[in-house]
């Protein structure tokens, strides 16, 4: 079993940055990719960005490239994202999750967190 807890979330204004994290525990958490999906009111849960367990690949929405950064640090158990340039549409609940492949599909992850909220006003 791994258990996630993110935290980070909060109210920002639009353009304004956010730092969020996802701390495991449980078993050993280097061995497993991991990723960030989020989900809007009323909308499907979506990709937002994942990381192999070694940090060599990694890959992003398109929504969040070039905005947001993935990073983990497996010494700490820990995953985060730096999100920069936010903007209303990001607002969402934000979720860890961690899985065997490293893939921006929600059914390859097996542990997720509670979540996270995060809303951008404008």
């Amino acid at each position: 079993q791994v258990q996630l807890l993110e935290s980070g979330g909060g109210l920002v204004q639009a353009g304004g940055s956010l730092r969020l994290s996802c701390a495991a525990s449980g078993r050993t958490f280097s061995r497993y990719a991991m990723g960030w999906f989020r989900q809007a009111p009323g909308k499907e849960r979506e990709f937002v960005a994942l990381i192999s367990w070694t940090s060599g690949y990694r890959y992003y929405a398109d929504s969040v490239k070039g905005r947001f950064t993935i990073s983990r640090d497996n010494a700490k158990n820990t995953m985060y994202l730096q999100m920069n340039s936010l903007n209303p549409a990001d607002t969402a609940v934000y979720y860890c999750a961690v899985g065997d492949r490293a893939a921006p599909i929600k059914s390859e992850y097996n542990y997720w967190g509670q979540g996270t909220q995060v809303t951008v006003s404008s």
